[in-house]
């Protein structure tokens, strides 16, 4: 079983399966142990574009739309220095061509994503969840290791960087398995809270249109 709770805390262990992903439900929050690799756009364009198979194995594990700040100890060895997510709609174009492909089950950003997420989710099982924007340095000592570097090439932000992680979090689930997308539902919500409250403003006061 992938979904371990302790301390009150729901922890995603990877590898994670679409069965573990069952019982997630937008607006949960989670944590994750185990694997997660930064990945963002121009790696996302490299799988979906130009076909390259990526070179980090990420099937049943989390990728994290962010460009980290590293420094380098020597000898192949690195510290995390600050990892916080960058906007996951960036990657909203290639993401359901990126799951199918990779087999990533958890992806980790700042705000929402779209129709094309939402499709990738419910077909292929995974998730998406935000990292609570501002907390950059608490990711980071979330991280325990830097365990493998791949495509260097694309600098610092670009690189893929395969952590290990120990309950890395809080996640906030905005898209689960099942495609409904907390997000665009809240919207909904807000929007027709904003309508019931401007009618009830505007016959109280005449200049408010």
């Amino acid at each position: 079983m992938a979904v371990e709770v302790r301390d009150g805390k729901k922890i995603l262990v990877t590898p994670v399966s679409a069965e573990d992903l069952k019982d997630i439900h937008i607006g949960d929050i989670v944590y994750l142990t185990g694997d997660i690799t930064t990945c963002r756009d121009v790696a996302h364009r490299r799988v979906v574009e130009e076909g390259r198979e990526i070179p980090v194995d990420v099937k049943n594990a989390a990728i994290l739309h962010a460009g980290p700040i590293i420094r380098p100890l020597g000898e192949e060895k690195y510290e995390m220095v600050s990892v916080g997510p960058t906007t996951s709609m960036r990657m909203e174009k290639f993401e359901y061509e990126f799951v199918e492909t990779t087999g990533v089950r958890v992806i980790v950003g700042k705000g929402g994503m779209k129709k094309n997420t939402e499709r990738a989710c419910r077909d292929f099982g995974a998730i998406h969840c935000v990292f609570p924007a501002g907390n950059a340095v608490v990711a980071a000592v979330e991280v325990e290791e830097i365990v493998e570097v791949q495509w260097k090439d694309l600098g610092m932000p670009e690189t893929l960087w395969h952590c290990h992680v120990k309950e890395f979090g809080p996640l906030i689930v905005s898209i689960d398995s099942y495609g409904r997308n907390y997000f665009e539902e809240k919207k909904v919500e807000y929007n027709r809270n904003k309508e019931e409250q401007i009618e009830q403003i505007s016959k109280q006061v005449g200049f408010i249109k």
